[in-house]
């Protein structure tokens, strides 16, 4: 029974021993009380990933080969792979899906090949993927949708490409302003040197806030190049003179702001930041207490841009803007954004208005129903005549609402006679 057991343990390790592709070692790790495979696959010949690399690898080394391409799937049967390395080999492309099911990859390098162009959406497929190496390639640029798969990692290395701007997304997620972040602050590794940087807002920053006091970001160079245009010889980042660079903040004139059917009205916002923002209005809904139906049709348009808006800078730092709004209806009541951009970030304001009708915003109170006033007695009566006491009543009453301190009902009566009329004795 033993020798049986051992020949089955020799026959399945001989099984895996010959799985190893070809040109490639397979060696074992250890780890603790686990052994781990690692797969080294370096010889030059080698022109294409192999498809027969062990399923238990942890490790996949691919080095200095001629492979060019990484196609899709090419790694679907490893869902163990921890580490992968495809480093200075001659790899121009690579497909969005070709990590699909390397759910467990922690490090993925790809320093020293030939890349103009990184598929950032594939990083979907590699949810705990924390190092990326793209050290010595040729990207020129980082498109802005890549910061939305880059939340996870902590180490990026974008060192020695040909990278001139680093877009607005990039810094809010690398420094998030005040509040944003939960909890403890995520530290990130960054390889921004070797760069043909162009000496803009967005360098300087990095630059700044990467050296003050408990800064998420730690520069593996912080001796970085910038250049003031194109095809000019780089300066040193800390000797140029760059005026420091303020994030928009915008205040609208009113944040509420409520107008009869019918009327106009203009919306204004005003915003500072360094360099001088620029301004958009944006309508982002619409709603109102009545013709909700006709409203809602054109609901489905919105968000939209509005066009027809003034800005103007009076100096440099400071811009105002209007938005006029002639003969209002009730699909001009929702909610407009104001918008500043520059090149330190992007700020809004919301301003909400609502329409309605000039009954409702005017309610008349309604009308009592009154008497007769009665008709003021005359300057000459015959002596004999009294007065009449029906209108010397109502005011009697009348003064009882509103009394006077100093003058008693009894005798309000005498002092309403006009001047010059005889008392009866």
């Amino acid at each position: 029974m033993y020798l049986l057991g051992l020949i089955y343990i020799l026959q399945s390790h001989l099984m895996v021993v010959q799985s190893c592709p070809a040109q490639c070692a397979c060696p074992f790790g250890n780890s603790g009380a686990a052994a781990l495979r690692s797969v080294l696959c370096s010889d030059p010949r080698i022109s294409a990933i192999p498809t027969n690399v062990p399923a238990d690898t942890v490790k996949l080394r691919l080095e200095k080969t001629l492979i060019s391409r990484v196609p899709r799937a090419a790694f679907y049967n490893l869902s163990d792979l921890r580490f992968l390395w495809l480093t200075y080999n001659s790899i121009t492309a690579i497909h969005p899906s070709s990590f699909v099911n390397l759910k467990a990859l922690r490090e993925l390098r790809l320093d020293g090949n030939l890349l103009t162009s990184f598929p950032w959406e594939g990083l979907r497929d590699m949810p705990r993927l924390q190092t990326l190496g793209l050290h010595n390639n040729r990207l020129s640029s980082l498109p802005a949708h890549a910061a939305l798969f880059l939340p996870n990692i902590t180490y990026l290395d974008l060192s020695s490409n040909r990278l001139t701007i680093l877009p607005v997304e990039l810094l809010d997620l690398w420094f998030p302003l005040t509040g944003q972040q939960g909890g403890s602050v995520q530290r990130r590794i960054l390889g921004l040197h070797d760069n043909p940087w162009l000496c803009d807002c967005q360098i300087s920053m990095v630059m700044s806030l990467s050296t003050s006091l408990g800064s998420p970001i730690i520069l593996m160079d912080q001796l970085l190049l910038c250049r003031w245009s194109p095809g000019q010889s780089g300066v040193l980042l800390t000797q140029t003179e760059l005026s420091r660079c303020v994030r928009p903040s915008v205040q609208p004139a009113a944040t509420r702001v409520v107008s009869p059917l019918g009327s106009n009205v203009i919306l204004r916002c005003d915003a500072t930041g360094y360099p001088t923002p620029t301004l958009t209005w944006v309508k982002t809904s619409a709603y109102n207490d009545c013709c909700k139906q006709d409203i809602l049709k054109n609901s489905d348009q919105l968000p939209r841009n509005l066009e027809s808006f003034m800005q103007q800078s009076p100096q440099v730092g400071v811009r105002w803007s209007i938005i006029i709004l002639n003969g209002l209806s009730y699909e001009d009541a929702g909610e407009y954004r104001c918008q500043a951009r520059n090149m330190a970030g992007i700020s809004e304001a919301p301003i909400k208005l609502r329409v309605v009708g000039v009954s409702r915003l005017f309610r008349l109170p309604k009308k009592k129903s009154q008497k007769t006033p009665p008709k003021p007695p005359s300057k000459y009566r015959k002596p004999n005549q009294t007065p009449t006491n029906t209108p010397l009543v109502q005011d009697n009453q009348i003064l009882q609402k509103n009394p006077a301190p100093s003058i008693n009902n009894t005798q309000t009566i005498p002092n309403l006679l006009p001047k010059g009329f005889p008392k009866d004795k």
